[in-house]
C-alpha cells in the first residue's frame, strides 16, 4: 500500500507532466500564430473574463497602462479584439474579443489538449474505467480544500 508521501509524489509527478505537456503544446500554438505570449495572454483573459477596461487589463497583465494600450492596439489592428466606448463611462474604453480572436483562442485550447485525447484513446477499457473512478475522488478532494469537507 502506498503511503501519503508516495501517493502525493505520484500525483505531483503526474501534475508536473501535464503542466509541462500543456505548456509545450500552447507554446507551439502561440508561436505558430505569430503572437507574443503577452498578446495571447490578453486574448485568454478576455476569453475567460469577458469585456474588460484597458486599465484593468493592464493590472491583470501586470503592465503599465501605456504598455496595455500598445499591446491592445496591435491586437485591434490584427482584428483579434475590438475597442469600444464604455457604456458606463464614455471617457473610458472597453476591450472585447472579436469573433476572429475567439476562434483563435478556441483553436489554441483545442490544440493544447489534443495530446490528452490521444492518451485516453490509448487506454484499454479497464484502465479507462479506473481513471474514471479515481479522478472524481481527486477532484472532490481538491474542491474540499477550497470549501472545507462536505457536511453530513
Amino acid at each position: 500500500m502506498l503511503s501519503n508521501h508516495d501517493t502525493s509524489k505520484l500525483i505531483r509527478d503526474w501534475v508536473e507532466s501535464i503542466a509541462m505537456r500543456s505548456l509545450r503544446e500552447m507554446s507551439s500554438y502561440v508561436r505558430a500564430t505569430g503572437l507574443s505570449w503577452p498578446q495571447f495572454g490578453v486574448l485568454m483573459l478576455l476569453y475567460h473574463g469577458g469585456v474588460c477596461g484597458v486599465t484593468r487589463l493592464g493590472q491583470r497583465m501586470e503592465i503599465s497602462g501605456a504598455g496595455a494600450s500598445q499591446l491592445i492596439e496591435r491586437l485591434v489592428q490584427a482584428g483579434l479584439v475590438q475597442r469600444s466606448e464604455n457604456p458606463d463611462d464614455r471617457r473610458a474604453r472597453v476591450i472585447a474579443l472579436s469573433d476572429k480572436g475567439c476562434e483563435l483562442v478556441e483553436q489554441g485550447i483545442s490544440q493544447r489538449y489534443q495530446w490528452l485525447d490521444k492518451l485516453v484513446a490509448g487506454l484499454d477499457d479497464e484502465r479507462r474505467q479506473a481513471v474514471l473512478a479515481a479522478l472524481p475522488l481527486l477532484m472532490d478532494a481538491e474542491h474540499s480544500l477550497l470549501t472545507g469537507p462536505p457536511r453530513t
